[in-house]
């Protein structure tokens, strides 16, 4: 059977839009019976887990926001919420390094769709307890400009209305900025963007129409990233996937192209689409800690990218509406939760590990468990490469991913995102089919491929991906403990295997891994 892996569309900013090409990247086909299904785990604490030590309870910031300074700190600049762009008009007559303290109220810009603060270097923004600075539904911007060094802190920021992969904070995607127990909820677009060494941590990202942050800069040069003990909740309420299908540009957070991240300690929770997604040539992630639940679609995606870390997750009820939504439509691609897709390790790409690592995580009651994938015709300078501009982080010119150069070594493995080095170990697998409302469709983990077909001159023809990354790229499960009735997917889609299949040959997995399929919860 084949597998086509679905389309992708990069998640860039507007002002990028013209140095890329469209159509040029990837992601998921929305499901065309997709409705909201609430999370019944939203408002739960952390469960107790005898294997490893899953993330604890999760991180309450959007109901429970910390207060700023109730009064103005020495030497800042009072902003008056009756005076309408009264923030816009002090930060342009202030020189860098001044700190703003946001009275009490709702403060405004002017009508004008651009009218924004156009951040100093170093300036600095607190607000006080119930500060809140509203676009109104007109303006598009918040903070804007390319100083670096900005904090914001202690404010409500809503009622943007940025475009489609433009982003309301920091808009213009400045280096080192820190956004600390911070509100950005409500608005259009990407109620974040990020650049190099930015730091969010404590905050809220609420209710945002496309991303709560969209982790793109223009030049691919975003390093140093840190999002710590955020709450990241409901986001895509614009229905992106449902609007343009395929485009591939929703997620609680996406991440683009990012070299070094830290993604520790946050509650990532039902959001309309994917929880978190890196998507194409992110390297030397750690996601650590955190809470991912009853999110549509997947919980984690790691796609054509490198070199990560996910421990001591606890990740459960994820993936119930789009997981649902395929099998209804009889497609059996095993979509899952944390979905690893052209992506692996590379020791030649430097990073705090040189595989994928997913140990001492809590997997409950998703629709499916952990998937490894790789559509053979996906490779550099092929039709099938929706990252139509990208190549792999091993070979620089795309144009070098050619016959007859391509057929021999070293591009015939450099031309291609590999799932390879993959170690799943040490993880707890829970699934009650009852609490998911499925049959048989909702419990697998997978590594495969299909076979290889496109363009006529691919050296990756017929089964041969398929075989690699089943039995050649040391792919590993081992020492997990399952509870609940597992089926497992080797090679292609149509292999259905019991746990004593999947541990013989030729596949050899989950060698010291325990199996209790009558245990559901």
């Amino acid at each position: 059977m084949v597998f086509e892996r679905r389309r992708w569309a990069l998640p860039v900013a507007a002002l990028a839009l013209a140095l890329v090409a469209a159509g040029c990247t990837s992601a998921p086909d929305a499901p065309a019976k997709a409705g909201r299904t609430p999370s019944a785990s939203g408002a739960s604490g952390a469960p107790g887990v005898s294997a490893g030590a899953p993330a604890g309870a999760p991180a309450r910031v959007c109901d429970k926001p910390a207060a700023g300074p109730s009064k103005a700190p020495a030497g800042a600049v009072t902003v008056d919420p009756a005076v309408v762009g009264d923030l816009v008009t002090k930060t342009e007559n202030s020189p860098p390094h001044t700190t703003f303290w946001l009275r009490p109220g709702t403060h405004r810009f002017a009508s004008d769709p651009y009218a924004q603060v156009e951040a100093k270097e170093g300036n600095r923004y607190l607000g006080a307890p119930g500060a809140v600075l509203d676009g109104r539904r007109t303006n598009q911007y918040a903070f804007g400009g390319t100083a670096t060094g900005v904090s914001i802190r202690y404010l409500t920021v809503q009622g943007f209305v940025a475009p489609r992969d433009e982003g309301v904070v920091n808009h213009d995607m400045a280096d080192g900025w820190v956004v600390e127990h911070t509100t950005i909820q409500h608005n259009a677009g990407a109620g974040l963007m990020a650049g190099a060494r930015q730091r969010l941590a404590a905050s809220c990202l609420r209710a945002n129409g496309q991303y709560g942050m969209n982790a793109y800069k223009t030049g691919d040069s975003i390093r140093g990233l840190v999002v710590e003990g955020n709450e990241i909740t409901g986001n895509n309420t614009d229905d992106w996937e449902r609007r343009q299908p395929g485009c591939g540009c929703t997620a609680g957070i996406k991440f683009w192209a990012v070299d070094g991240a830290d993604i520790r300690g946050n509650w990532v929770h039902d959001n309309r689409g994917a929880g978190l997604w890196a998507d194409t040539n992110n390297n030397d992630f750690l996601f650590e800690d955190n809470v991912l639940e009853g999110n549509d679609g997947a919980a984690l995606m790691y796609e054509t990218s490198y070199n990560a870390v996910v421990r001591n997750n606890t990740i459960r009820r994820n993936n119930w509406v789009e997981g649902r939504a395929s099998a209804e439509d009889g497609d059996d691609f095993p979509y899952a939760t944390v979905y690893v897709s052209e992506s692996g390790g590379e020791p030649r790409v430097p990073a705090r590990t040189d595989g994928i690592e997913i140990y001492r995580n809590l997997l409950e009651d998703n629709w499916n468990g952990i998937t490894l994938w790789e559509n053979a015709d996906r490779f550099c300078n092929s039709p099938a490469n929706t990252s139509s501009d990208y190549c792999t982080l091993l070979v620089k010119e795309t144009g070098r991913c050619a016959p007859p150069a391509i057929a021999r070594a070293p591009l015939y493995a450099d031309c291609r995102w590999k799932t390879q080095r993959v170690d799943i170990h040490d993880n707890r697998f829970v699934l009650d089919p009852s609490v998911v409302g499925c049959a048989r469709e909702c419990g697998r983990m997978a590594v495969l491929s299909h076979p290889g077909g496109s363009p006529d001159w691919s050296p990756y023809r017929g089964d041969r991906v398929a075989r690699a990354i089943t039995l050649e790229q040391r792919n590993r499960w081992h020492d997990n403990a399952y509870r609940g009735p597992w089926t497992f997917t080797a090679q292609d889609g149509s292999r259905r295997l019991d746990s004593g299949q999947w541990r013989g040959a030729p596949f050899r997995q989950d060698a010291g891994s325990t199996f209790a399929p009558r245990a559901g919860g």
